[in-house]
């Protein structure tokens, strides 16, 4: 126990870890997790120099920065070289956006599940492949690059989007699959990555998962700037970046294409690797050309069927440079992250048949009728997003956060996710809520009157029982 008289000194946190039986650096990291699960420990706080901890407990320096290490890889807590340690905004919020079981019924808003009337075409084109005498061969494991015919239709695929890589796709078994299977690939534990400072759950778990820092990029007008990426560069030591630049999660910010070029430029200048998420790209009827088209041997380009054509194809495109291919190609075996031959196939199918052109257009036709009906509601609020796009990004009145208006939504029966959930590091996020618009029309204009309700009251909403 401390040997020093720390009583009267202004520490941030002073841990007690006099009743722990395990090793020091993990009930060190045992007890700053509880503190900061129980509120003891805000966030944004800065903690105590590592050096002047280690005096209070009377441990060796580097038992605080292996506790320290432990809480950094779980999300928990956020290094700023320079600056010192901090309690990550986050640290208290669930980073895993999936639908809850909810004891009582609860309207999605908060997940982004695309809606399913095309499912049907999707089955009628399922059926005619399997009455076909040669459908025992699409049980087999899949190859990472499929076969020329496959390969034709994911380029057509491209065409929607203006995009034309010269060499083979990687294929993948999802988005989010194809995103961890690169960061595996690529990036060890304690590297850093750059990001907005509000950015996509789903990397944010991969992230931790990997013992991978994600570092807020300084940002003007929603996007990147030059200052802040080279910054990063040179005292944050990022080696690579992640970004979103079409229809932005969660801010729905479209990239410009100057910024585009510039983060093309600064990643051949430095030497990063530039993971390009695409997931919402063939949402936009009006294509802007990708980072990738700028510096092809920099950028991984990741696409998928997701959020366009259905969730269940669980099918994703990786174009990567020559440099990193053999890389990506191995971990995505060794983890088992392959295409399933059946559901390539039936996608591909409805790529060449124009179906999925179909589906697509149906996606944004149902889109824009959803978006319509949020602008009606809440269109006296400060709410930000393109009529394409199947989520909206909620700014709130400043007697609200996005903790607090979740919760009261929820308790009002309508799930969403505050800003705190996206926000990276110690990076303060604006008071806001992602709203995703793809719930069944009656269920999403029911919802939307309960919010609007919830914002008139000025957060003195009457439950009902």
């Amino acid at each position: 126990m401390p040997i020093n008289s720390f009583d009267e000194y202004p520490m941030s946190w002073k841990p007690d870890i006099r009743n722990s039986s395990a090793p020091l650096y993990i009930a060190i990291a045992q007890q700053l997790e509880q503190d900061i699960k129980d509120g003891k420990l805000l966030p944004g706080t800065k903690l105590p120099p590592q050096r002047e901890l280690a005096d209070f407990l009377d441990v060796n320096l580097s038992t605080i920065t292996r506790a320290f290490k432990l809480c950094g890889q779980k999300g928990l807590i956020y290094a700023s070289i320079g600056s010192g340690t901090f309690v990550s905004t986050d640290a208290a919020s669930n980073k895993i956006l999936l639908p809850a079981n909810h004891t009582t019924p609860m309207i999605e808003m908060g997940s982004v599940l695309p809606d399913n009337f095309a499912n049907e075409d999707i089955t009628r084109f399922m059926k005619k492949m399997l009455n076909e005498p040669s459908v025992s061969k699409l049980f087999q494991y899949g190859r990472p690059e499929g076969n020329a015919w496959q390969q034709e239709a994911v380029m057509k695929l491209f065409e929607w989007i203006h995009f034309q890589p010269n060499q083979p796709i990687l294929l993948g078994s999802g988005g989010q699959n194809a995103i961890v299977g690169t960061l595996a690939a690529l990036f060890q534990a304690g590297d850093r990555i750059g990001t907005d400072p509000m950015t996509y759950a789903g990397i944010k778990t991969a992230a931790n998962m990997l013992g991978i820092q994600l570092v807020a990029i300084q940002q003007e007008n929603g996007e990147m700037t030059r200052e802040g990426l080279l910054y990063a560069c040179k005292n944050e030591h990022i080696k690579g970046i992640y970004v979103i630049p079409d229809f932005h999660n969660p801010t729905t910010h479209t990239m410009s294409v100057a910024t585009r070029q510039m983060i093309a430029e600064v990643a051949r200048q430095k030497d990063l690797i530039v993971i390009e998420d695409a997931i919402y790209s063939f949402l936009k009827e009006q294509a802007i050309a990708p980072i990738a088209s700028y510096a092809p041997e920099k950028v991984i380009y990741i696409a998928s069927l997701s959020k366009t054509i259905s969730p269940g194809l669980r099918l994703s495109f990786i174009v990567t440079p020559p440099a990193y291919r053999k890389k990506i190609m191995e971990t995505l075996y060794n983890i088992n992250i392959s295409v399933s031959p059946l559901m390539l196939e039936l996608a591909v199918r409805l790529i060449h048949e124009g179906v999925a052109q179909t589906i697509l257009e149906k996606h944004r036709t149902y889109t824009k009728q959803q978006n319509a009906l949020v602008n009606h509601y809440l269109g006296d609020y400060h709410i930000l997003g393109d009529e394409e796009c199947i989520f909206r990004w909620l700014l709130l009145p400043e007697q609200f956060t996005g903790v607090q208006f979740e919760l009261l939504a929820a308790k009002a029966g309508v799930q969403v996710y505050a800003a705190e959930r996206f926000a990276v590091g110690n990076a303060k996020p604006v008071n806001a809520v992602r709203l995703a618009i793809t719930a069944p029309e009656h269920q999403l204009e029911q919802a939307l009157i309960i919010l609007k309700d919830i914002l008139e009251s000025n957060g003195d909403y009457a439950f009902v029982d």
